[in-house]
């Protein structure tokens, strides 16, 4: 186990910059998931820890070294792709045991090592079996048993997932975050989806156009995000946001919506009567109660837990996660209360928290 410190690392290909000042701090032992976009830079920057891309300027440690002129193999990481990246001529205790082979240690070394790694992980049965006759999920243990058998400071994780049906990428995440609390080795992981990273993560690292715009965890991203990406890109369905005017005169402070209607502010900023701003709030939030604000019910969407009630308030639409199981239809007024406790206001033009 190790920590990884990243420190206001860039990355240029030419002329064109496309990490601009990372710092990150991973602790011994954690699970950090770096997530955003595609061509955010995240997989560039994982590539980068593994010593896959060069650092074009500023330093990554692991474990107290900087680690910038060493080669991946003296950096004491392993990685698991999203490809899997298995020699199909070897089987899966071969695949596993490939890197102690590269050492030279005995038979009995590797043999104890693959079969370690494979009752941790479910695959004492199909030592003897090659690549080719396993399963997409059954491929990705193979990858991660490899890592295992390393036994390395930092596991590295690159959309280990992405190649997988949806129903195998839950159980897969529910593994390798199983793996991560019986190991407690320290794990980089990257991925575009925000659930992964809700689900997995100690702590995430919201990438965008390869800035850091957030970390924490992930509670606290979900609750407290620092900015109108943070707050669109994770949740599903994501964050609803009003364009219009805060009004605080007198006692009450109110949200003007572009288009007419007002909703309520717990609390407004001090001097902001009349400032321009994005009024966020989660569908989740967002209830149906008499004496709302009325809205259009524009679409609805049973999804078995919850109907997503899509409604036109103002200028905007807005999502509602309704858990009352009544007959909504498109073209009738549903009346919608923000939870005043969710609420969240952002600047326009600079898109922060206010």
């Amino acid at each position: 186990m190790a920590p990884v410190n990243i420190r206001d690392v860039r990355k240029a290909f030419g002329h064109v910059e496309v990490l601009h000042g990372v710092d990150i701090d991973i602790e011994d032992g954690e699970f950090v998931v770096l997530v955003g976009p595609s061509g955010c830079g995240k997989s560039t920057l994982l590539r980068m820890i593994a010593g896959l891309e060069s650092v074009t300027s500023g330093d990554i440690s692991i474990d107290g070294r900087t680690v910038n002129r060493l080669p991946p193999k003296a950096r004491d990481i392993a990685m698991v792709f999203q490809n899997y990246a298995l020699y199909p001529h070897m089987s899966v205790a071969e695949n596993m045991a490939f890197s102690l082979r590269l050492k030279g240690a005995s038979r009995e070394t590797m043999h104890e090592a693959a079969s370690g790694a494979a009752g941790i992980l479910g695959l004492g049965d199909l030592l003897a079996r090659y690549p080719r006759e396993l399963s997409g999920g059954q491929r990705q243990r193979v990858a991660m048993g490899r890592a295992i058998v390393r036994d390395p400071k930092v596991f590295l994780f690159d959309e280990p997932l992405s190649n997988l049906d949806a129903k195998l990428r839950v159980s897969m995440r529910s593994e390798i975050k199983a793996l991560h609390q019986r190991l407690r080795t320290t794990i980089v992981y990257v991925t575009h989806d925000q659930i992964e990273a809700m689900t997995m993560a100690d702590k995430i690292v919201v990438m965008h156009d390869g800035v850091v715009e957030q970390i924490g965890e992930p509670l606290e991203l979900y609750d407290r995000p620092a900015n109108l990406f943070v707050a669109g890109f994770l949740g599903s369905p994501s964050m609803n946001f009003l364009n219009g005017t805060i009004r605080a005169g007198g006692d009450r402070a109110e949200f003007e919506v572009d288009g007419g209607a007002r909703l309520p502010l717990p609390t407004a900023p001090a001097a902001s009567d009349g400032r321009p701003a994005v009024y966020g709030i989660r569908p989740e939030h967002l209830l149906s109660d008499a004496g709302g604000t009325d809205a259009e019910i524009v679409l609805v969407e049973p999804t078995g837990a919850e109907i997503h009630v899509v409604a036109r308030l103002g200028n905007d639409d807005v999502t509602a996660a309704l858990r009352e199981r009544r007959p909504y239809r498109a073209g009738e007024r549903i009346p919608l209360v923000p939870d005043l406790e969710h609420v969240h206001l952002f600047d326009r033009d600079s898109g922060r928290r206010l």
